[in-house]
């Protein structure tokens, strides 16, 4: 139906016959000549309806915004000084011979460049999806998914599905079930991850993996989170770490240098997983942050301000500083909504050193707590932390976990406040997490990644007598604060993955009803392999520099797993639910489920 997209008619064209056709984006009546800015997919073009052509300058007056036409014309440069230069086609205009409306359209519930509630945006996603804004991000997520798979595939790796009806087994968060009409009473699980099929396949010989991957969860959401997210998943066999960390920092110099025409500069920095929290109070560290933490324990150990001298002095606590530069400018309101958030992550409240002059410790600091810690301790913090003039120094002390968060949460919230972050782009890996944490409310050691992943060891008893304090070959990629995906070299040996399975406080019959079928298949022989996934709505929201990834999916959900277009989830027929042979528990007036 058409001859030339809206980007390909230019100045090769004039006077030569085309065809277009597209939404109306907008009409304009400059004094009886109809103008009109057709849009499609590649971009806009402007058209031109002269009232010499009586038949189809009548038709051009009815046209509205989105109405979609087809047009025939020639087209012919644009007066001198009336070219739009951000178009592809901005130095023509095509003049119509012939207009045909193939579809009328109401009202638009709003205009593009309208700021618009976003509910009511996921309301009337089609027209949303209309935009300039996500019709780039979505051709950006194509682009970049292209571009994966075409290195991949390069670099002799097969892409495999794997089963989206599977068996729950426990990775972290709730699972969305599938009940089974066939086998009634029994359900299905939606994956996670591909996890235990990726690795079934490095048993198989499959050496080198890749999926494009759906996977579920079922979490509370935030602006990067949604229960049903796109997984870009990697398994390799007979490779170390480093393979695996070269392959995928190629892979990213490809995607930001053929999508962005940027080159990041490689190899990208490693820091372990003990100095990421001590330096950064997080395992995902924004390096465009110009400061960082200072652990102080040592300094103040001595000090005699119980409040400093007993934590720096207790296994598992610490006492950490935090320096803030002057150009932060802070006041006395953003010292006290600073300590307000030290107070609601757990901290008793937050200490604090104004440097008026850091030559002066006697007269030039500001502080509550100077009375308590001698001078010559002062000088030493100060100088430890490279304070100057203006600056403001933030204390936490207690446990290890605690100071991280506390600090950790202040530098980044102060940071994008105060407008000190700087640089566009800082990638960093993250690696040598902990094997496991204790769970806050069971007490329970669980998996900082997942059960699969090798610890680092030198003795396998050591898996059990002191668990805490194993490391594993893991390893994060962090880009400005955000983690884009994880990774790990796998278990490959059967009496680890016991050990392991263990650890976790789990029996043999729960190891045989949730894993079997994974330890039965690694019985028979496994290749050292490791792996990799990422989020990739994750990687496209950052890529785009969008505030969420429902502005990167054509079709999401809410923050409540809803979806306004659709009105799911919905109520299920009757029949259907009585051939499921489940029961729905409805909720009494008393707020609690009926048995």
């Amino acid at each position: 139906m058409r001859t030339h997209y809206s980007s390909e008619v230019n100045e090769s064209l004039v006077d030569k016959e085309i065809i277009v056709c597209g939404w109306v984006n907008k009409v304009r009546d400059h004094g009886g000549v109809i103008f009109i800015d057709l849009r499609d997919i590649k971009g806009l073009l402007q058209v031109v309806v002269n009232p010499d052509n009586k038949q189809f300058f009548k038709i051009a007056e009815s046209v509205r915004n989105e109405y979609i036409i087809s047009i025939v014309g020639k087209p012919r440069l644009r007066p001198a000084g009336s070219e739009n230069l951000k178009l592809d086609s901005g130095k023509v205009e095509v003049v119509v011979n012939e207009m045909t409306i193939l579809s009328k359209a109401e009202t638009p519930p709003f205009q593009f460049d309208d700021n618009v509630n976003e509910d009511i945006r996921l309301k009337y996603r089609v027209h949303d999806l209309k935009s300039e804004k996500m019709q780039k991000n979505i051709i950006i997520r194509n682009d970049i998914t292209n571009l994966i798979r075409n290195y991949l595939s390069s670099n002799n790796f097969l892409e495999i599905e794997t089963p989206i009806l599977t068996k729950a087994t426990p990775e972290g968060a709730r699972d969305y079930l599938v009940p089974s009409r066939i086998n009634k009473g029994m359900f299905y699980a939606l994956p996670q991850s591909p996890q235990l099929f990726k690795q079934m396949l490095m048993m198989a010989g499959y050496e080198k993996y890749f999926q494009i991957a759906k996977c579920f969860r079922d979490e509370d959401l935030r602006a990067d989170r949604q229960p049903e997210f796109t997984q870009l998943d990697i398994e390799m066999s007979f490779i170390n770490q480093k393979d695996i960390i070269d392959l995928i920092e190629k892979l990213f110099f490809e995607i930001f240098y053929k999508v962005l025409n940027i080159k990041i500069s490689l190899p990208i920095k490693q820091i372990s997983y003990a100095e990421s929290m001590n330096r950064f109070g997080s395992d995902r560290p924004d390096l465009r942050i110009p400061f960082e933490i200072k652990t102080i324990s040592e300094i103040v150990k001595d000090c005699g301000f119980n409040v400093f001298s007993e934590p720096a002095s207790k296994p598992g606590h610490k006492v950490s500083a935090l320096c803030i530069p002057s150009k932060a400018n802070l006041s006395r309101k953003d010292i006290d909504e600073y300590t307000e958030y030290a107070i609601s992550k757990g901290s008793q409240g937050l200490a604090y050193i104004k440097c008026n002059n850091t030559k002066d410790l006697k007269d030039g600091l500001q502080s509550p707590i100077l009375k308590f810690i001698d001078i010559k301790v002062i000088g030493n913090i100060l100088e430890y932390v490279g304070a100057s003039d203006g600056d403001i120094i933030f204390f936490s002390a207690g446990t290890s976990n605690l100071a991280n968060e506390v600090l950790g949460g202040l530098r980044e919230k102060i940071a994008h406040e105060k407008n000190l972050v700087t640089g566009d782009w800082e990638f960093v890996w993250v690696t040598d997490f902990p094997m496991f944490e204790r769970d806050l409310e069971t007490k329970k050691l669980k998996c900082l990644h997942h059960p699969f992943t090798m610890p680092i060891y030198k003795n396998i008893d050591d898996i059990e007598k002191n668990p805490e304090s194993i490391l594993s070959h893991s390893y994060d990629l962090v880009l400005n604060g955000t983690e884009l995906g994880g990774g790990s070299i796998r278990i490959n040996d059967k009496d680890i993955q016991n050990e392991i399975f263990k650890a976790l406080d789990l029996d043999q019959n729960e190891i045989n009803e949730k894993f079997g079928f994974f330890t039965n298949a690694l019985k028979f022989g496994c290749p050292p392999h490791g792996g990799i996934a990422f989020g990739l709505d994750r990687i496209i929201m950052l890529i785009t520099k969008s505030l969420s990834i429902r502005d990167v999916i054509a079709f999401p959900k809410t923050q409540t797993a809803s979806c306004f277009l659709t009105s799911a989830p919905s109520i299920i027929d009757k029949n259907q639910i009585k051939d499921l042979g489940i029961k729905i528990d409805k909720k009494n007036n008393d707020n609690e489920k009926d048995t």
